[in-house]
């Protein structure tokens, strides 16, 4: 019997899978942190706590794993390997493989191992990688290095928003009202000196407030939750020339709280156009189970298999790791 270990190494969370060939679900772990990008040592404890807790409830060892593959986040450039490499090295697996996180959310997303993926959460990012193998990650560096949206962008969006309606450099807002109830302000004044005084970021909850009114064809929101589009849309553009798949079929994956959450005319009707301009045999997916799941399966190709059907139909069912 062959044994496989998927890891999802994020930022906030760190879960790990051990399954056998047919996908059957025997370990499982969870951890915190496991960007290397925010301590090297607090990601390779919490990597190692998330394996370890895994392969107890397997009853395996480290020997006994056929693959692992690990999905990291904060593998991003040639300098992050140089950290990542030792640190999974040194976990004792004798086959393994590692990848931004970003491709086992596409590979969780997709029956393929190549498409595209676009996530878009707290932050944003974008990946893809061809028929032939060949990666291309475009973003996921800041506003500063060319990116624009997630959660925490599109709230600051929002709360400028209301400010420029306020002083009079923007059109009236129904985000005026929302986000003074949300923050607990009588008044924009109060709480535009709470907020300058006290040098304040703005909470990443308040992007849901974009979509609360633009559902109401709120005419700021809807064009703040446009401009996201779009940029998602051109960022999938750049990975699809990029890689060369402009008469390929393929999926591009949608991961995170704003792609997910930003169906109908809001996102979704941008990137669409985008992409169907760019690759007209592409499809654009919802991902709806755990990227670990994507690493599980990445496990299985690395190995030199294939997943199997009754793998895909069992884990395609994971859509929570709390109930896995």
């Amino acid at each position: 019997m062959n044994y496989y270990l998927g890891v999802d190494a994020g930022g906030s969370k760190t879960y790990t899978l051990v399954t056998d060939e047919q996908g059957n679900i025997i370990g499982k772990g969870e951890s915190g942190n496991g960007n290397h990008q925010l301590g090297v040592d607090r990601a390779r404890a919490n990597i190692t706590s998330s394996v370890e807790k895994a392969l107890q409830q397997a009853g395996l060892s480290r020997e006994d794993i056929t693959h692992a593959f690990f999905g990291l986040a904060g593998a991003d450039r040639p300098i992050d390997y140089t950290i990542l490499r030792p640190l999974v090295g040194g976990l004792g697996f004798p086959r393994y493989g590692i990848d931004c996180d970003t491709m086992i959310a596409m590979r969780a997303g997709t029956s393929e191992p190549f498409g595209v993926v676009l996530i878009c959460g707290s932050g944003t990012n974008s990946a893809g990688k061809n028929r032939q193998g060949e990666f291309y990650q475009c973003g996921g560096f800041t506003y500063q290095f060319g990116d624009f949206g997630g959660g925490g962008t599109l709230s600051v969006e929002a709360f400028r928003s209301v400010i420029r309606a306020w002083d009079g450099r923007e059109q009236p807002t129904l985000l005026t009202e929302l986000m003074l109830e949300s923050l607990g302000f009588a008044s924009v004044q109060e709480m535009f000196d709470d907020y300058l005084d006290n040098n304040r970021p703005v909470p990443l909850h308040v992007a849901k407030l974009v979509f609360q009114a633009a559902g109401q064809n709120d005419e700021v929101a809807l064009r703040i939750l446009r401009v996201q589009g779009e940029e998602l849309g051109r960022s999938a553009t750049a990975v699809i020339r990029r890689l060369g798949m402009e008469q390929d079929t393929f999926n591009v994956v949608l991961a995170g709280s704003i792609v997910t959450r930003g169906e109908g005319p809001y996102v979704h009707a941008y990137i669409e156009q985008a992409v169907q301009a760019a690759a007209p045999h592409a499809s654009i997916v919802k991902l709806n189970v755990e990227p670990v799941v994507g690493a599980v399966w990445t496990a299985m190709e690395a190995a030199g298999g294939t997943v199997s059907p009754e793998a895909y139909n069992r884990l395609r069912a994971v859509s929570d790791y709390q109930t896995v």
